[in-house]
């Protein structure tokens, strides 16, 4: 993936190639930003960029055969480490590069849900140990193959565990020459202090919806509508926005899944409330994410119709008339709690929180919210 086809992000991909055109390229970066935001798939393109034998002022060759090793992330001067399900087979990210090539390549926005779903290591802790570390110094060790940089790319670094991290401070600090680490974070904040004092990061932001609907039409060639859609409910994550992308052609209605939700919690009835709660539960984690991200959008629009700001309501069609029907549950007695209970359940669903007793309590709660007199 060119640099210029990394989605938005302007900003950064000036920033870095002004070091590179300065000679000012620290030899430690953190791309710090939320999940979907690009920061791995920036990562590795500008790995490609620094290791590009003809680059160009703005991107890479695509071409030379550093490029073409890159592109298949099998460039022997180019070193991932990233989370694994630690056993006695699966010590470093060695045993698991095959896989992590293959579901990158396929999906260079994935996360880290979608990294070990295709591991199938979903109930286990993701953890970078110690032994990555060893394996990273044992291979800096090398000379350069191509006497170019030596890069090394540690995705999710604060899955590291306080021996990984401690064990890879002092390289860090003083790493071997032509040496570029970048590391890829999504919550940067759990990074050991003395890790961050070391590198200097290069923030990524929220994607904004126009970008991502433009990338989606480009991408997929699928119609305006369906991209904005997609782009509406993703709140700035690129790759759950291809993955709502994919639920929209397969004819998957959040609108009715969330009717069916509040019919329910409106006059609560315990056998229908159970049925619900179970045909959510088999949905899979990333579905009951899609749906609490969908309630947030809708609960918004719902404060925004009231309030008589009507332009800024983003629906329409189906969703456009059940909102105007819906609208009046909706108001600044219960607005906030909802919105505090919605986004608790999707932080709770992330942490594998047992999804029977999460909706089960999200139902009893919002039958009490939307029902304030």
């Amino acid at each position: 993936m060119l640099l210029s086809q990394i989605v938005g992000q302007k900003e950064v991909k000036l920033r870095l190639l002004k070091m590179v055109s300065d000679n000012r390229l620290p030899h430690a970066l953190l791309f710090s930003g939320s999940e979907g935001c690009g920061n791995l798939p920036m990562a590795v393109a500008f790995a490609q960029f620094l290791l590009c034998s003809n680059k160009k002022t703005d991107d890479y060759c695509n071409a030379c055969p550093s490029c073409l090793k890159i592109n298949k992330l099998a460039h022997p001067d180019l070193h991932f480490a990233f989370p694994i399900a630690l056993s006695k087979e699966v010590r470093n990210s060695d045993v698991l590069i095959s896989e992590f090539r293959e579901a990158f390549l396929q999906n260079p926005y994935l996360s880290l849900n979608n990294w070990f779903d295709e591991i199938g290591a979903q109930n286990k802790q993701p953890v970078i140990p110690v032994d990555e570390s060893a394996n990273i110094i044992r291979k800096l060790n090398f000379t350069s193959y191509e006497g170019s940089y030596k890069i090394v790319i540690i995705w999710q670094p604060e899955k590291m565990n306080l021996e990984a991290a401690n064990k890879i401070l002092k390289l860090l600090e003083e790493p071997p020459d032509k040496t570029v680490f970048i590391l890829v974070s999504n919550s940067s904040e759990q990074l050991l202090a003395t890790i961050l004092s070391r590198l200097q990061q290069i923030p990524f932001s929220k994607l904004s919806e126009p970008e991502i609907a433009q990338a989606l039409v480009d991408k997929f060639g699928v119609q305006q509508q369906a991209a904005q859609q997609s782009a509406f409910l993703c709140n700035g994550n690129y790759n759950e926005a291809i993955m709502l992308l994919a639920e929209h052609d397969e004819q998957i209605s959040f609108l009715q899944h969330f009717q069916s939700f509040m019919r329910i919690a409106l006059k609560f009835d315990g056998g229908k409330a159970l049925e619900w709660v179970d045909a959510n539960a088999a949905t899979g984690r990333e579905k009951q994410k899609q749906f609490l991200q969908y309630s947030l959008e809708i609960f918004r629009d719902c404060l925004m119709y009231n309030f008589g700001n009507r332009d800024l309501v983003r629906l329409s069609g189906n969703e456009k008339q059940f909102l105007e029907k819906f609208a009046p549950y909706i108001s600044g007695k219960n607005y906030e709690q909802l919105i505090e209970e919605f986004n608790s359940n999707y932080y709770y669903v992330e942490r594998n929180a047992n999804p029977k007793i999460l909706f089960m309590d999200l139902l009893l709660t919002t039958n009490e919210l939307i029902n304030l007199k």
